[in-house]
This record gives structure tokens, sequence and C-alpha cells, in this order.
């Protein structure tokens, strides 16, 4: 490298560029440095006063700096000196005063020709792209990197990695939408076992599950609030910033909906909203077929642009203008950048917002599964021992345990159970929600940022102003709001801003004249919570029903009147949330009756200095309940009621039930429907998971097979196995268990229905919903439940329909005969049917079924694994057809049981000759029962010899 150096009349030491156009005209320090793996040649001329530096050595200048340059080609770079003050053109000039770096690479030589002639400073850089992708990372690493529980005012960052817990995500079916309240879906959720759920890492999200060749581009990721979406989405930015994970992305560009919002009225070209939103991209073109990019919008349900897929205005250029919603749906869509990567989160209320054709996988975040809540409370608290105590309580109450899946009600827990017992507070440890989330209010409220603001508003009525917006933004069914929004509930902007910990405030400064302010509780429990606080304090201090202040949904279930008393206020809210049928009002019925008990009267002493006071009577409330538990006959629809009474402190319908079911008497009581309701309940939040139900557990002289199915259809449809042999179920039944399959298709993996009168007409119930994609069933055991010609058609159809999940069918002893196994094989035939295991003992097939069982394994020869047609009139004709199938080389049948088919000594020889041309696969065959001579069984056993012969059991 041939360097030449030269200083006179003083030291220079250039600004610092960050990444821009422009150079900043900070005063602050900084330095040059360029490296190159082939020679580089400066040459500087001075012809002024000021100096020439080497670059590749520091500035003389005392003051630190560096400026580094990256390139994949040569650059030659012109700098003029012109008098004492520098100039530096990058194209453009930064006004940015802050201080930064600027480092270039090359691969090849490097020609740099500075010339001084005055007191200036001009360079003209060549646009480097490698440069701004580095400096693109660095800024989404310092964006992403910590993570704030809570609000970010609140302070207290931790780093991701430090705290990070994998979360439970699954691939889910794209029709799956569930519109029911988000607690009951996480009540639901914690009653799945994760057995034979194929989890999917975070970073994994765009790769493929094994068996699985088609590329993905569009991934919608579903879950709850506060579940872990937007956690998952950091964590993944993170480990792609860090380049430890999927480095064949080249760019990644998050978009939160909640941000997107606030252009919505604007219009322009993709290109020009990846510059709003990432400035320091605009020297790149990042839409070219040079990058690979990623597009990650998350929060669909927060969305409030007009997301029209039906709309006929379609672009192909990303140049072109457009409103913001039409840029999206045309880039969901792929109508331009079709190689692009979109990963889009949701609640599942909002997931079908994008059509089904446009994503090319759905997964479901379902938040912590028993092993990850431990591991939560074991990185999030550092002494153990108080990690165990908290782990423990949280045990204690079912309630709470179901609600440490969602990992911010974890941080809630942590931050109320810590400071109580961590404190040796005296009171009462929450066992209760309502419980848990006042104290976390208070705690919340305890927060001060007195000096970010001059305080003009006290605590209790922030509370009261944040309950009100709680309140109406429920009813609106909106999770985010604006500065407007908090206007017309009389919030001051910026006293909410700093407000404790109640409101996150997610203010985007970078954004430019896109500067706007985003709020939302941090989580929609909370909201709740103090929509229920606003509803009980509106009753007690004012006596004001604030259900007849709304024209929304509230009004069809609340009466617009005055109440005389808390309890009858109570019982018309009760009454209303029992109607609705989504459950939507079910987490803030809870907290309205547990707001009401003394216990949290008295803690709400600790914020409020008027909480007012009338009438009330707790077991007017109780008994209304319950009343309403007896009239109903849906066990279901009573689950809320009974976590109403939880929060009561009422628990004697369960603790009733509970005697009946330890003496094992449950079948010989009669039960009245509040006490199937609360068996239900039982059940469903017992730490045990009801994985395996048996109907003959539950039933006997007083309690019919058909009653108790009925009754108990909740336990039916979170169970994996149903075990319903022999029990008296009937085709009646088969329409109840249809029902379940259709509410909860992807649970039920195993039916067993054997020894019951189910006839044809059950089993095409149950076929209607085998035919459903999303239906996992993977063993149904029909055995002597008299199936005929029909109910195979049925089950044919059914294969066709949904081939690849059901494994095993028993049909044994049905009198299925030739046209039934004729109608059976033709599903068999299809080429994606993945049935394993068919039981076909005493089913009246001759050699005629035989033949369309031959025919079905010559077309679909790879996934039969076991097959069993003992106790019939097979011949030697049939087990010759039968040969012939086995001879395939794809064939995979490992069983085969022929007992008393009347085969014969000519059957064996073709046996033996099928094995002879693919020994390497059948394991067992019997043939006991058969009228066969020791030479004829000789023929199998002198294959022995064959170093391919698998054989291990003759019989």
């Amino acid at each position: 490298m041939e360097d030449t150096q030269t200083f006179s009349d003083g030291d220079f030491s250039p600004g610092c560029s960050r990444f821009h156009r422009e150079r900043s005209n900070s005063p602050e320090p900084s330095c040059v440095s360029m490296k190159s793996d082939q020679s580089m040649v400066n040459i500087i001329k001075f012809k002024g006063k000021h100096t020439s530096t080497d670059l590749r050595e520091r500035s003389s200048s005392p003051e630190p700096s560096c400026v580094s340059m990256k390139s994949d080609q040569s650059i030659d770079n012109l700098i003029t000196f012109k008098g004492k003050h520098t100039s530096t053109d990058l194209r453009k000039r930064s006004n940015s005063p802050e201080p930064s770096c600027v480092s270039m690479k090359s691969d090849q030589s490097m020609v740099n020709i500075i010339k001084f002639k005055g007191k200036h400073t001009s360079i003209d850089l060549r646009y480097n792209s490698q440069l701004i992708k580095s400096g693109f990372k660095s800024n989404l690493l310092k964006k992403f990197q910590c993570l704030y529980e809570g609000t970010v005012k609140q302070g207290n960052p931790t780093l991701l990695n430090e705290i990070y817990t994998e979360l439970y995500i699954t691939e889910s079916e794209s029709g799956e939408i569930n519109n029911e309240h988000e607690v009951r879906q996480i009540e639901t959720q914690s009653r799945k076992p994760a057995i034979e759920d194929t989890p999917i890492k975070c970073n994994d999200i765009f790769r493929p599950l094994p068996g699985q060749d088609k590329p993905i581009r569009t991934v919608l990721t579903k879950g709850v609030a506060g579940i872990g979406k937007t956690v998952s989405v950091q964590k993944f930015i993170v480990d792609w910033a860090e380049e430890k994970e999927n480095q064949d992305i080249q760019l990644i560009f998050p978009l939160p909906f909640r941000e997107l919002n606030l252009m919505k009225d604007k219009t322009l070209s993709l290109s020009d909203l990846l510059h709003v939103f990432f400035p320091e991209i605009k020297e790149m073109k990042p839409l070219s077929d040079e990058y690979k990019v990623l597009f990650i919008f998350d929060g669909l349900d927060e969305c409030r642009l007009s997301l029209n897929f039906k709309r006929k205005v379609k672009l192909c250029n990303v140049s072109k203008s457009a409103s913001v919603d039409v840029l999206l749906t045309n880039l969901i869509e792929g109508s331009f950048l079709p190689s692009a990567l979109i990963w889009i989160t949701s609640r599942p209320a909002a997931a079908d917002l994008v059509p089904s054709e446009c994503v090319h996988r759905v997964t479901e975040v379902r938040g912590f599964n028993e092993p990850q809540k431990e591991e939560y409370f074991r990185k999030r608290i550092s002494a153990q021992s108080l990690a165990n105590t908290i782990i423990t309580h949280l045990k204690s109450s079912r309630s709470l345990y179901i609600m440490c899946h969602i990992p911010v009600f974890c941080w809630i827990s942590a931050t109320v159970l810590e400071k109580i017992l961590s404190e040796a507070e005296s009171g009462e440890i929450p066992k209760t929600l309502t419980q848990m989330y006042t104290h976390f209010l208070i705690i919340q409220t305890n927060i001060k940022h007195e000096k970010d603001y001059e305080k003009k508003v006290k605590d209790e009525n922030m509370i009261v102003k944040l309950g009100k917006l709680a309140f109406q933004q429920i009813v609106k069914g909106n999770l985010i709001f604006y500065e407007e929004d908090l206007r017309e509930c009389g919030i001051d902007v910026t006293e909410a801003s700093v407000y404790s910990g109640l409101c996150t405030q997610i203010f985007k400064e970078e954004f430019g004249l896109y500067q706007g302010k985003v709020f939302c509780f941090v989580h929609l429990s909370i909201q709740e919570h103090l929509a229920a606080l606003y509803a009980h304090l509106s009753f007690k201090i004012k006596n004001r029903n604030v259900f007849d202040q709304t024209k929304h949904f509230f009004s069809k279930y609340f009466n617009r009147k005055k109440y005389a008393s808390l309890s009858e206020l109570h019982q018309r809210a009760v009454t209303g949330a029992f109607q609705s049928k989504n459950g939507h009002l079910d987490l803030f019925l809870r907290f309205l009756l547990g707001l009401s008990l003394e216990s949290n009267q008295t803690l709400l002493q600790e914020l409020l200095t008027q909480t007012g006071s009338c009438s009330y009577n707790k077991e007017e409330t109780v008994e209304y309940i319950k009343q309403k538990i007896r009239e109903n006959h849906s066990p279901e629809r009573s689950i809320n009621l009974f976590h109403c009474l939880n929060e009561l402190g009422d628990d004697s319908l369960m603790q009733e039930i509970q005697y009946y079911m330890k003496s094992g008497k449950i079948g010989e009581t009669k039960l009245a429907s509040s006490q199937w309701s609360a068996l239900v309940y039982v059940l469903l939040t017992s730490e045990q998971k009801m994985d395996v139900f048996d109907l003959n557990q539950f039933t006997g002289a007083q309690n019919t097979a058909n009653e108790v199915l009925q009754k108990l259809l909740p336990v039916v449809k979170e169970s994996r196995s149903v075990q319903l042999s022999d029990c008296g179920v009937t085709d009646q039944c088969c329409f109840a268990l249809a029902s379940a399959l259709r509410s909860n298709p992807s649970h039920l993996r195993q039916l067993d229905l054997s020894w019951n009168k189910v006839g044809d007409s059950g089993v095409n119930l149950l076929c209607d919903e085998l035919k459903d994609p999303r239906c996992k069933l993977e063993i149904l055991r029909l055995s002597d439940c008299g199936v005929r010609d029909a109910g195979c058609a049925a089950l044919a159809s059914a294969l066709r329909s949904n081939p690849s999940h059901l494994k095993e069918l028993n049909l044994t002893d049905n009198k299925l005969g030739d046209s039934g196994v004729n109608l059976l094989s033709d599903g068999l035939k299809d080429p994606h049917c993945k049935l394993e295991i068919l039981w076909l003992f005493n089913c009246g097939v001759t050699d005629e079924g035989c033949a369309a069982l031959a025919l079905a394994l010559r077309s679909n020869p790879s996934h039969l694994r076991q097959m069993d047609l003992s106790r019939n009139k097979v011949g030697a004709s049939g087990v010759n057809l039968l040969s012939d199938g086995l001879k395939d080389h794809h064939c995979k049948l490992e069983i085969l049981r022929l007992s008393y088919c009347g085969v014969t000594e000519e059957s064996c020889a073709s046996l033996a000759s099928a094995l002879r041309s693919n020994p390497s696969h059948l394991r067992e065959l019997n043939l006991s029962g058969n009228n066969l001579k020791y030479s004829d069984v000789k023929l199998l056993s002198n294959l022995n010899d064959d170093p391919h012969y698998k054989l291990e059991m003759l019989l």
C-alpha cells in the first residue's frame, strides 16, 4: 500500500456520518478508517492550511472518532479541502446532531484520491449497500433487544435473551376461528396436552416441517392477547440482527398495525412507506430482486385500516402510490413482491380478516406449557426459594394457574406475589383473579413519575377516568386507542403518558412527520378489571347504571333501569353475561362480582377515599347464580357461573360433587342439573387432565349412557381418547359425538364405540364430521356395532375426503360382506390414505372381498401395516389374490392374520412366492385354525435362508 501524508497548520478531525445521505453538523468528534483486503492507494494533496491524515491511521486530533468504510467493489473517493472547515458530501447531508460511524470494507482495491484546495472538505462516496444493511441491523437490534414487561415508561428493561422463555407454538388450521372470550380459550387450551402436537420454534416459522415440501411465503400466527405473539416477533428479529438465525433473509421490516393506523389517510408508494419508517434505507433499493425481505405485520386485531381483499385495485409497481390499506392487501396477496416473506400476527377473533388462500401456514402461540410456567418464574425471580413459594401458591389455585398460560399474567402474578411475599406484608395472599388484579392496580398506582410532569390530577380521579376509558373501549371492542379517545374521557394526554404503569405508551419519535401516541392497557384482562371497577364505583358512589349509557352490545343484555341494590345489579349482569353466546362478558362479570367482597373493598380503600356505600347481600347473588345453574340444561354454559361462585368464595356445589366422585358412587346417584354442571366444572378444572374419558365411570342404575354423554359433552370435547365400549350407546349418542367433533375437530384422537348398537345411521353421523379436513381422529373402533354396506360407504367417503389422519379402523364382528369390503376398498385406494391397521375379523369376507383388498394394496401399497381377516371364508383363491398384492415391492404389510380362513397347501405356496418376491416386511403371519400339514407350513419356513427374510412369528 502506498501512502502520502503531509501536515500543516493544525489538526483536522472529520465529522461523522450515521448511515444517512447527509452529513452531521455536529461538533462531536469522529474518525475515518478504511480497510481493504488488497492494496489501497491514498493520495493526499494540500493547498491550504489544514491537515490530511493517512486513512489507516487515527487523526492527530485529541478527540476520538471513527469512520469505517466497506464495499463489495472498489470505491473512488475524491476529497477536496478548501479552508478551515470540513464539508462531506455523501450525496446529501444529514442534519442529525448525533455522532455516528461509517464502516466500509472492500474485497478489491480501493483508490482514494483526496485533494486539499481550501478551508472546506467535500467527499463524494459511491453508495454502499453493505454499509447500510449493517447499520439497519444495528438499529433494529437497539430497538428490540430489551424486553419491557409492562410499560416502557415504567422502565426496568431486561435484555430479551436473559429472560426469554421458549413459547409453545404449534401449526394450526386456517379454518379454526374461535369467537369465544379469550379467557375461555385459555381455559380450554390448558386442558390440551402437548402430546402428538409438533412444536415450532419462532425462528423456524418459515421452515417446513418434516414431510412438508411446499415453500412457505405467508405465515399467520394467532393467539389470545398477551400470549406472546409480539415477543416471538421480537425474538425472531433479535436473533436475525445478531446473525444467529435466518441469515438467508437480507432485510426485515417490522410494521405494527398500531403504527400503520397513524397513516390511514396517507397516499404513498410502498417504497415511500418504508422510507417513512426506515429512513436509513433511502439509498438502497430494498424491494428489488436483489434482496430477500420479510415484512412483519404485528397485531392484525389492532388494525383500523380497511383491508378489503375483494377490492379490484391491483398494483404491480412498488413505486405506484395508493392508500396504505391498498398497499398492504396487494403485498399480502402477492400482486407485487411475490417472493417477499410475510408474517402476520393476530388475536383469534380477527384472524379471518386475511383470506385463507393468501396464507400458506397458520400457527398458534399457546403461551407457556406446564414446564415453561415454572421456568419463567425461576428466571424472573432471582431468589429461588421465593420463586418456589410463588409457584406452589399459584398451583393451589386452579383458576390462577390456568391463567399462567398467558405470559403477561405470569408477569402480573410475579409482580404482585413477589412484593407481598418478600415484604412479609400482612393480609390475604391473592387466591382469585379479582384479588390478584386489585393488588396489581395498587402496586401500579404507587409507581410515581412525578419528576416527569406536574401532577394535576389525583390518583383516584385518574383511576376512574381510566376505568371509563376501559369500559367505553370494551363496548366498542377496541384494545388500542388514540389521543382523541383519551380526550373523550377527560384524560390529559401528557398525564396518561407518565401516569404509573396502567397505560402503555408507544411513542415513535424516529418517524419524523408521523409522530403519534398509541395507548393500550397492558392486557385485555386489566382493561376488563378497570371497566368492572368503573361500573362498580358508578353504582356505589353515584347510583348510576353505566349499562344504561351505551348503545352497543351491553344494551342487549342489561335492562335500562335503576337498580335498588347492588345485588339486583349483579343479578341483571349475571343474566346478561349468560345470554352472551361467545362469552365476551365472562371475565368482566367475574371482576364485577369479586369487587363486591368485603376483602376487596378493604383493598380498594388504599386507592380510593370514596368507595361509596349501598345495601348488598352476597347470599342473594350466590343463590341467584345457583338458580341459573339449576335452570340451565347445558353444563358448558354454566362453567363461567362456577368461576363467579369461586370469586364470591362459595364452593358448596363443587364440594358436593367431589364427595360423590371420591365415594365411587357417581354412577349410582341421580344427579340434578346443577350437579351435572358442577361435575363438568370439577372435571375441566381438575389438575389432572382428562386425556381419557371413560363413560363407564359415570353410568349405572341411575344414569344411562345417553344422558351421561349429553351432560358431560364439554368434557368429551376436551378429551384425547373417548372410551364408550359396551355402554349402551345408540345412534342418538352419535349425534352428540358428532357435535363434539364439529366444535373441536382437531382434538379427539381415539374413539372406541365397540359393542354398541350404533348401526349405519350412527356411523353416517360420525363420518360427516370425519370428512372435515380439520378432524385429526386417528383410531376408530366399531367392533360389533351393526355396521353394514351403508356404513362402509360412509367410511369410504370419509377416507377419500380426509384421507391423511385415520390410522386404525376396527370393524370386527360386523356383517359387512363382500359388498361392504368393496366399498371400503375404494377409500383405501386413495394414494393419500394413511390407514395402517385394518381389522376385518369375522366380517363375512370371501374371495371377492379379497380381490378388492388386493387391488387396494396394489393401488396404495405403502401405508397398510396390519390386516386381520380371521374367521372369514377367504379360501385358497382369496389368499392367492392377496398374495399378488403382497408381491409388490412397495407393500409394507407387517402383520397378516388369516386364522380359520380355509387356507390350503396351494395358499401356502402363493404366500411363499409372495415372500420370496418381497421378503423384507412381513413379520407376523397367523395361519392357525386352518387344516394345514407340516409340509405346507414348511414351504414358508424354508425361506429362512434368505438374508432379507423378516418373518419373526409364524402361527
